[in-house]
């Protein structure tokens, strides 16, 4: 039997719309899609990455172990402004990474951030 652990990260649509943060399985952990706070994409951007990181810590693991992003935005021409944020985070350990210019489900949300890392063995 596979072991699934789920983590929350008590955000508010969490409990609307019936999911969990991140979910580990399978030696991987999975982080939904994860919005940020403040008024300018690169605050968002910013935000967004330490929720996830913090769900990432939960699970074992770490940006350093990201294989997997995409990133959605309503406007694409705000997703450079965002480049040296996500170069920083990511380092010398880049993941394989899409960009998809779409409606988020909050007219204030400008980047939402959906990672799968691996879980490194004990």
């Amino acid at each position: 039997m596979t072991n699934i652990k789920r983590i929350s990260s008590g955000g508010e649509f969490e409990e609307k719309i019936g999911y969990c943060r991140a979910v580990v399985a399978g030696g991987f952990v999975h982080v939904a899609g994860t919005v940020g706070q403040g008024d300018t994409v690169e605050e968002q951007c910013e935000s967004a990455l330490g929720i996830i990181k913090d769900a990432l810590k939960k699970a074992g693991s770490g940006l350093d172990h990201a294989v997997r992003v995409n990133y959605y935005l309503p406007d694409a021409a705000e997703f450079e402004p965002c480049w040296p944020i996500l170069s920083d985070a990511f380092g010398d350990n880049p993941p394989a990474a899409t960009m998809i210019e779409c409606n988020l489900i909050d007219p204030r949300f400008r980047i939402e951030i959906e990672l799968t890392a691996l879980v490194p063995a004990d």
